[in-house]
C-alpha cells in the first residue's frame, strides 16, 4: 500500500490528468504500477522520468541517495512487467534495467541537466539504477469523450512544450544533453500526432461533414507550418560544431515560436471540433 504523501500525489494527479502541486509541481511524473516481489498485489508509485526518444522513458531508482534501492524498483526486478499511467494515457510496459556503459551514458546525462541526481549517487554506495520503460500496449486516452480526449492530449503537449521552455531558460550558456533529447521526443511526438490526426480524424470527419472541409483544410496547412518550424528546431538540436551560446539563443526562439503557433493551432482545432467529436455540433 502507498504512504499517505504518496497516495495524495496518486489522487491528485489521477484527478487533474497528471498535473500536480507542491513539492512536484511542473516535474514530469508517471505513475508506475509494479507486481510485489512479495505479496503479488498491485503497487503504484509517482516516479520522475526522463523522456528518450518515442521508443522509451527513463526512470532512474535514486530513493534520494539511500541505501537501499526503493521497492518499486525491487518489484520490477523480480517482474519486469508494469503499467505506466502519464495523466493522458495508462499502458502496458516492459521495464529493462540498463547496464555498463549504457547506463553510465544516460545517468550522465541525467546528471548533467540536473545535478540533483548526482549528488543522490555521492550519498549512497550502491550504484543508482537507470531503467527503460518501453511502452507494449496501450489504449485511447483516459477520458468521457473524444473531444475530452483530444484536449487531453493537446493538453499534454502543452504541458511539455511549457516545460521545455522553463527549461531552456534557466539553462546554462549550453543546452544539455538531456534538454535536448527532451526537445526532440515532443517534435517527434508532435509530427506524429498530427501525421495521425491528418490520416485518421480529419479524414473521417471529412467524409462525415463534406461541410468542415474549410477547416480541415486550414488545419492541414497549420500542421505543414507547424512541421516546419518543427524541422527548424530539429536541425539547430542536430548541428554539429555550432556555437554552444549561439545554439541555446536559437532554440530559445525558436521554441518560442513553436509554442506560440502551435497553441493557436490547437485552440482553433478545439472550438471547431470538439463539438463535432462529441457529437453536438
Amino acid at each position: 500500500m502507498p504512504n499517505d504523501f504518496n497516495q495524495q500525489i496518486i489522487d491528485e494527479f489521477r484527478a487533474n490528468a497528471g498535473r500536480v502541486g507542491g513539492p512536484f509541481e511542473g516535474a514530469r511524473l508517471i505513475l508506475l504500477t509494479t507486481t510485489g516481489a512479495r505479496t503479488g498485489a498491485g503497487h503504484t508509485t509517482p516516479v520522475a522520468y526522463l523522456p528518450d526518444g518515442g521508443q522509451r522513458i527513463l526512470v532512474i531508482a535514486s530513493a534520494a541517495g539511500a541505501e537501499r534501492h526503493p521497492q518499486w524498483y525491487r518489484n520490477l526486478v523480480a517482474d519486469p512487467q508494469v503499467t505506466v499511467e502519464d495523466g493522458t494515457f495508462t499502458y502496458s510496459a516492459r521495464a529493462e534495467v540498463l547496464t555498463g556503459d549504457e547506463r553510465d551514458r544516460l545517468f550522465g546525462r541525467a546528471a548533467q541537466d540536473d545535478p540533483g541526481w548526482a549528488d543522490y549517487q555521492a550519498k549512497t554506495s550502491r550504484v543508482i539504477p537507470v531503467v527503460a520503460l518501453y511502452e507494449q500496449a496501450g489504449g485511447p486516452p483516459d477520458a468521457p469523450s473524444w473531444g475530452a480526449a483530444l484536449k487531453m492530449i493537446h493538453d499534454a503537449f502543452r504541458r511539455e512544450l511549457a516545460l521545455i521552455r522553463a527549461e531552456v531558460d534557466r539553462s546554462g550558456p549550453a543546452l544539455g544533453a538531456q534538454l535536448r533529447v527532451n526537445c526532440l521526443t515532443v517534435c517527434a511526438g508532435l509530427h506524429g500526432h498530427h501525421s495521425n490526426e491528418d490520416a485518421g480524424m480529419f479524414a473521417g470527419i471529412g467524409a462525415q461533414r463534406p461541410d468542415l472541409a474549410p477547416v480541415l483544410d486550414r488545419l492541414r496547412e497549420e500542421h505543414q507550418r507547424v512541421a516546419e518550424l518543427l524541422g527548424e528546431l530539429q536541425q539547430t538540436l542536430t548541428a554539429d560544431g555550432a556555437d554552444r551560446e549561439q545554439v541555446r539563443e536559437q532554440v530559445r526562439e525558436q521554441v518560442g515560436r513553436l509554442v506560440a503557433e502551435l497553441e493557436a493551432h490547437l485552440a482553433y482545432e478545439e472550438e471547431q471540433l470538439i463539438p463535432v467529436l462529441d457529437g453536438v455540433g
